[in-house]
């Protein structure tokens, strides 16, 4: 068996690289560290782990009700999650679903909202993880 260390990146598709880089770094909270010369790929920091932004053609999500939850999440501390909360309401970004679950693999406070492009992003403060509880 493979012991796995952690995530090293993950990618986004987006439609427009500059608007997309600055709703992650501005809106987000992800640092900006650099950008390939066509903007083809976009390379930012959330605490740690490296977000790839795609430059692919639009639409990127047609059909945001058949998405399955699938969605993108970043941690945020106790004392950062409203703030991120109010940052995106400040932005103009929709909160489309907000819950605090206490039971399952992933505990703690969650919100929902979307990128420029429709994809579905996820803030939480995690305060539990535990593969022993996947209610």
């Amino acid at each position: 068996m493979v012991e796995l260390t952690g995530v090293a990146h993950f990618s986004i598709p987006v439609s427009d690289p500059d608007r997309s880089t600055r709703f992650y770094t501005d809106v987000v909270g992800c640092k900006f560290f650099s950008a390939l010369p066509d903007k083809g790929m976009t390379f930012l920091d959330a605490g740690g782990v490296c977000v790839l932004l795609i430059k692919r053609p639009p639409p990127i999500v047609r059909e945001l009700e058949y998405s399955n939850g699938v969605h993108h999440a970043f941690m945020v501390d106790a004392d950062q999650y409203q703030k991120a909360l109010d940052n995106l309401r400040a932005h103009g970004v929709e909160i489309f679903f907000e819950e605090d679950r206490r039971t399952g693999v992933i505990r703690g406070p969650r919100a929902y909202f979307r990128d420029p492009d429709g994809t579905a992003l996820e803030y939480i403060n995690r305060t539990g993880y535990s593969a022993s509880d996947p209610r």
